[in-house]
């Protein structure tokens, strides 16, 4: 605002002064005395003043004329350049003009206005390497994805402009979910530009999609050398990438590769749960408890975890409920107060039929943090203790309609997964699950068949199940059950109570196990 008002004073001032200096001229005595060619001519002041200035413009035309001249000679003399200069400076003016406007209009959001102003000026510069990329970006504005890739394999032609190309053409196949061309795109790419924060993070996600964990790992090191990573965050997604050749090694049967991968997973990021959980049973495999205790361990003491607990459990499968709550209390010491270390305390109890022990172990949670299995343990405490069937099923009606308990989230799609993956499955995300909560908090069953257990005698159970079929034919297959949800990552009651049989007298179902002989599930 400032610099508008200064132009109109400066403006003022400048007519002013010129109107005061013709003042003074008119007023100044005296004349000019010129001899031209033996006649004298006599001159005024402002007269003299105009005839100068009329000269000057006089000379700038006689010498614009005369380079025309000179440059039609040397044209006419054989070089064609000369003259081809003159007039190319107004062309690559206008060029650069349109160029400017395209760019104008492009960061807009006007992509024809683009695309007109790019041809025009891929007509008048000869600089493909800039009409090119503005056309591919118009192009991709409009969703011409035709003309996008030819300008893209344009920009190849050139040293300078090949990443920007290939860039572009891997950016495009991954919009269309060409991985695979994508993939070797992004590796060249890559071997171009290896420092490009960008083309780094696309190239491991798509070489971990692709189950490419050698060449991740290097690209991850790669990063690390480029100073794009942090070390703790490298060694952490470097243990992932080691877990997920290890899962891929033991579906193949290699087991002892497994064992070795595990275990340096494990070594580069103690807290993750999975490695954890793959390296204590490679070390069982091996007749090395004390490792597998140790890490397991560690590993709750990080993040309490119901795998942890199942693995745990694992170490000795034969013991009886009463030596493997003892024996658990190495595991229930470490964040006593934490909810898993309580819910787990709570089936250990129950498994060993220990009620009262079960009762003070869940103490409060069912106010403070009523999620669907804290309930359901509730309904097998109070079954436990001869309840009503009453009492019991109300804890389980709450239990239907009751927040989830932690799942394996994905923090870029928030997809709940049933069991851990180095890549998400939805948006093929790397490193993105974490054992946490779903976002949609209170999300009630879809039917009360996937949680059913109605907590009721043995004579009661045919009939329930039989009242529930119904509502299971339209459940949708394709997604996962809430019963899954629920009992997918929460093995431990069925390892705890493996060698127990349930009382007669109640019968517990769904409360986030595996297996069918658990006393608590």
């Amino acid at each position: 605002m400032l610099w508008p008002l200064l132009k109109i004073i400066l403006f003022v001032v400048l007519i002013a002064a010129a109107a005061w200096g013709a003042e003074l001229l008119l007023e100044i005595d005296g004349e000019i005395q010129l001899s031209v060619a033996g006649t004298e001519y006599f001159l005024g002041p402002l007269e003299a003043v105009i005839l100068l200035m009329a000269f000057l413009l006089a000379a700038w035309v006689w010498f614009k004329v005369m380079g025309l001249v000179v440059a039609f000679f040397r044209f006419v003399a054989g070089d064609r350049t000369s003259i081809d200069r003159f007039f190319d400076r107004r062309r690559e003016r206008k060029g650069f003009d349109a160029l400017a406007d395209g760019m104008i209009a492009l960061a807009s959001g006007e992509s024809g206005m683009a695309l007109s102003k790019a041809s025009r000026a891929e007509k008048l510069l000869w600089r493909r390497e800039l009409t090119s990329l503005l056309t591919a970006q118009a192009a991709e504005q409009a969703g011409d994805a035709v003309q996008a890739e030819a300008a893209y394999k344009r920009l190849l032609e050139d040293d300078r402009t090949r990443f920007v190309g290939i860039r572009g053409l891997m950016k495009q196949q991954l919009a269309t979910g060409n991985t695979d061309i994508a993939l070797k795109l992004a590796e060249k790419a890559f071997a171009l530009r290896p420092a490009h924060v960008e083309t780094q993070d696309v190239l491991l996600r798509l070489q971990a999609g692709a189950h490419d964990w050698t060449g991740a790992r290097k690209t991850l090191g790669t990063k690390l050398r480029q100073g794009a990573l942090p070390r703790d965050v490298h060694r952490r997604r470097d243990a992932v990438l080691a877990l997920g050749e290890a899962q891929d090694i033991l579906r193949d049967d290699r087991s002892v590769e497994a064992r070795e991968k595990a275990i340096e997973a494990n070594r580069l990021s103690p807290d993750l749960v999975p490695a954890a959980v793959m390296a204590a049973d490679g070390y069982m495999a091996r007749n090395k408890p004390k490792n597998a205790l140790r890490i397991l361990k560690k590993a709750w003491g990080a993040q309490p975890h119901p795998d942890l607990a199942a693995a745990f459990a694992r170490l000795d499968p034969e013991e009886s409920p009463e030596t493997r709550v003892k024996r658990f209390a190495a595991l229930t010491s470490v964040q006593p107060d934490h909810p898993e270390t309580r819910m787990l305390e709570a089936e250990l109890q129950i498994a060993a039929e220990n009620f009262p022990a079960a009762r003070d172990a869940i103490g409060d949670l069912a106010e403070t943090d009523p999620t669907a299995r804290v309930l359901t343990i509730m309904a097998a405490i109070e079954r436990g203790f001869g309840a009503d069937d009453a009492v019991v099923k109300g804890w389980l009606a709450r239990a239907l309609a009751a927040p989830r308990d932690p799942q394996w989230v994905c923090e870029n799609c928030h997809c709940v997964h049933a069991r851990w993956v180095p890549v998400c499955e939805r948006c093929e995300s790397f490193d993105t699950l974490t054992w946490t909560r779903p976002s949609d908090g209170a999300a009630p069953l879809s039917t009360g068949a996937e949680m059913l257990p109605l907590i009721v005698g043995a004579a009661d159970a045919p009939d329930d199940s039989e009242a529930m079929q119904d509502d299971d034919s339209d459940v949708d297959q394709s997604e996962p059950t809430h019963e899954e949800e629920i009992r997918a990552p929460n093995p431990t009651a069925n390892e705890a109570a493996k060698t127990v049989k349930p009382p007669a007298d109640y019968v517990v179902e769904g409360a986030g196990q595996k297996d069918s002989t658990d006393g608590v599930r």
